[in-house]
């Protein structure tokens, strides 16, 4: 229950800040997208850098709770220099080294609630299930945190925004101090990474075909992100109420969605399942190219909704079971790829936004879910453990 309510916040964070990021950067800040691509690549090859050592050493050395207080208390600092600083340098700085280091929290959070799986008598079979209650409550969070952030932003500006973020970071770090205790790596896992080192993982063609897709979907995900908020504002004219409402309307439809997904994950291929939300991710940014009013992206979020649920959800337990016995370096092996993509998207968004419009961004979106699908329809097959 405690991870639960730590989940809720982190996600609380992340759903205040993420739909107006790209705003803050080109409007508030006055970055070019390029420019703003180009800062978000330097704040995701920071966190990608930082988190695979972290992870590491969560494995091998360090308690989860200490570095979950350590990614709480770098993310609730990088919020609060936003509110504040509007050098790009100095915002650079912040972002690759408090940012880089909070990166962590979400894939340590998941590989904590994958610890305490491992210790119950739940049986394995059932981890997707609970693996995606969990990724839930991160849904929930989204619910209302857009909406609610516009309304922070309209009436307190930027600075409210990242101040409230920041104090959810702050109510996480009080909760694990409170509530979480100090545990040290069992010496089975300690085993298991030096026994299969991550290099080592990434080298097997079913697990670096994953890995790909993955990155190609993150890098849509990413771009499509950042590029919504300002297609509805600069093309569509619509305000920063509707941004937040957009927002809002998938993570309520998450929340029936992963139910209903991690229990059919207990029983069907976890692999088919991805397949198919791949399927309806072409669908989805393909759509978003073309519409004229932003209340006709209210239904496709349904659609978003969806792909989350799965991409979001199950695939976690999936990347987990390439090392079953390393949880906190599984779990990061799918934020990597997350962060990869991420890379791209930023660079890609900036040309792309730049050169050729926003609509033409979406277009990029479906043709790089298209790769995707491509590359995990090349490898059907369910990835096998890599422990043995």
């Amino acid at each position: 229950m405690v991870l639960l309510g730590c989940n809720l916040l982190v996600g609380l964070a992340f759903a205040f800040v993420a739909p107006f990021f790209s705003m803050f950067g080109t409007i508030e800040v006055g970055m070019s997208p390029f420019a703003f691509g180009v800062f978000m690549t330097a704040i995701s090859l920071s966190g990608i850098a930082i988190s695979i050592l972290l992870a590491h050493w969560s494995d091998t050395r360090l308690s989860r709770r200490t570095v979950l207080l350590l990614g709480g208390v770098t993310g609730a600092l990088s919020y609060v220099g936003y509110a504040f600083v509007r050098d790009v340098v100095w915002l650079t700085v912040i972002g690759c080294v408090l940012g880089g280091i909070s990166s962590i929290t979400f894939s340590q959070l998941f590989a904590y609630a994958r610890d305490l799986l491992a210790r119950s008598d739940v049986s394995p079979r059932d981890a997707p299930l609970y693996m995606n209650v969990f990724r839930l409550f991160f849904a929930v969070s989204w619910t209302a945190g857009p909406a609610v952030a516009a309304w922070v932003m309209l009436r307190y500006h930027y600075r409210g925004m990242f101040l409230v973020a920041a104090f959810c970071f702050f109510l996480f770090v009080l909760m694990l101090l409170c509530f979480v205790p100090p545990a040290q790596p069992w010496a089975t896992v300690r085993a298991a990474a030096a026994q299969v080192p991550l290099r080592r993982v990434l080298v097997r063609a079913d697990v670096l075909a994953y890995f790909v897709g993955f990155a190609l979907l993150f890098a849509a995900s990413t771009m499509g992100v950042m590029n919504l908020p300002l297609l509805v504002l600069n093309v569509l004219g619509g305000t920063g109420q509707q941004v937040g409402i957009i927002y809002s309307v998938a993570p309520a439809f998450e929340i029936p969605f992963m139910l209903y997904f991690g229990l059919l994950a207990t029983k069907a291929d976890q692999a088919r399942l991805i397949r198919i939300s791949v399927m309806l991710a072409v669908v989805y940014y393909a759509l978003l190219a073309f519409v004229r009013a932003p209340w006709q992206i209210y239904p496709l979020q349904i659609l978003s909704a969806a792909i989350t649920a799965v991409v979001g959800g199950i695939a976690i337990t999936f990347f987990q079971n390439f090392l079953p016995e390393q949880p906190g370096t599984a779990t990061n092996l799918y934020s990597t790829a997350g962060r990869i993509g991420s890379t791209v998207g930023y660079l890609a968004f900036g040309a792309l936004a730049s050169a050729f419009g926003h609509r033409a961004v979406f277009l990029a979106c479906t043709v790089l879910c298209a790769f995707a699908l491509a590359i995990l329809f090349a490898y059907r097959d369910r990835p096998a453990r890599l422990w043995t």
